[in-house]
């Protein structure tokens, strides 16, 4: 099958999913409809294949989000949440002891693989360094993409069983009532951004690139909204798409021990996510449900989606998430030499 049909297959496929998510009221349907159902048919065999560039220019929306939410308003909240961003560091910390004699000694990969997979920070970033320092760039893509699975799954079970959360709520204004102008200013902000940050060589340059433009739009009154629902919603789908299509050409070894590994260390990182969860909520540093977000290391783009959809706090909630991927990019290769020296 060509690659074209391969793509229609897989998008027929993620609009089934969403369709009956929809029809049967389940949580972020748009989201995890397509997650679920392109995961289904990959463990099955199906030819499937992501959006490519299309795909990473929709993620392009979510930074724009991100960025037309900071205001002169939010910019003068963030030193109150000073308290919270430090104990990023310690998170970190105490997931890596955790992970990595986890997946050394239990699952018995080598010390790269073991120390890439351990290390909650962004799936293609991750891969790069695991490569590079010479681990199994499959077995790090697989449980990465397990890590995010679950999180993405689960945690929208939460929110609507502990904290009512309505997760089926259109993520913004409708489209029609958007200035045609602004919009434009969104797509270029994304396109633009995207584009400027891949070639700086910046992590997250999807997200973090539109972010930045987007932001600079909105404290100029350029932009006084985040893009429409329906543009939310199409980035959610592609998003879907991308995680689910991570298991296709799985085999049975990889499923046995890669996929369990990141399943069973995503349960660890749920009992460490929960403790610091509690530590920030006891200390009042910040409502629950945006600790909660703040405090999952699921994707960048997923937990973006849901923090829109969830009408949470987004300068907290993106502030911590983008504090753990630079410390995570920046110390990890320097951390992982001289784990490898000691031993």
């Amino acid at each position: 099958m060509t690659l074209t049909g391969r793509r229609l297959l897989t998008f027929a496929l993620a609009a089934i999913g969403g369709a009956l998510f929809l029809a049967l009221r389940l949580p972020l349907p748009l989201l995890l409809g397509p997650m679920l159902a392109c995961l289904i048919a990959a463990l099955a065999g199906a030819p499937l294949a992501g959006a490519g560039g299309f795909g990473i220019f929709m993620r392009t929306f979510l930074g724009v989000a991100v960025g037309a939410s900071i205001t002169p308003q939010v910019l003068g909240e963030l030193p109150e949440i000073a308290a919270s961003l430090a104990l990023v560091p310690v998170f970190i910390g105490a997931i890596a002891l955790v992970g990595y004699p986890l997946f050394r000694r239990v699952f018995g990969f080598d010390h790269p693989t073991a120390w890439y997979a351990a290390m909650p920070g962004g799936l293609q970033d991750m891969l790069v360094f695991g490569e590079e320092a010479g681990g199994d760039v499959r077995a790090l893509s697989l449980v990465h993409a397990t890590r995010v699975l679950v999180i993405v799954t689960v945690a929208p079970l939460i929110m609507q069983s502990f904290w009512g959360v309505d997760l089926s709520q259109p993520p913004g204004a409708p489209i029609r009532g958007t200035d045609p102008v602004e919009i434009g200013l969104m797509v270029a902000a994304g396109l633009v951004g995207w584009k400027l940050a891949e070639r700086l060589g910046l992590f997250g340059a999807s997200i973090l690139g539109p972010m930045v433009l987007a932001a600079g739009l909105s404290l100029s009154g350029l932009i006084q909204h985040r893009p429409p629902a329906e543009i939310i919603q199409a980035a959610q789908f592609f998003i879907g798409v991308a995680v689910g299509v991570k298991y296709v050409g799985i085999t049975g070894r990889e499923l046995r021990i890669d996929v369990t590994a990141g399943l069973v260390y995503a349960m660890f990182l749920a009992l460490i996510s929960l403790a610091f969860i509690e530590l920030i909520t006891h200390l009042g540093l910040a409502p629950t449900l945006d600790a909660f977000l703040a405090y999952l290391p699921g994707g960048q783009a997923e937990m973006v989606v849901i923090a829109i959809i969830a009408g949470a706090d987004l300068a907290y909630v993106v502030s911590h998430h983008l504090l753990r991927m630079i410390i995570v990019i920046t110390l990890s290769p320097l951390v992982s030499k001289l784990v490898e020296r000691r031993r």
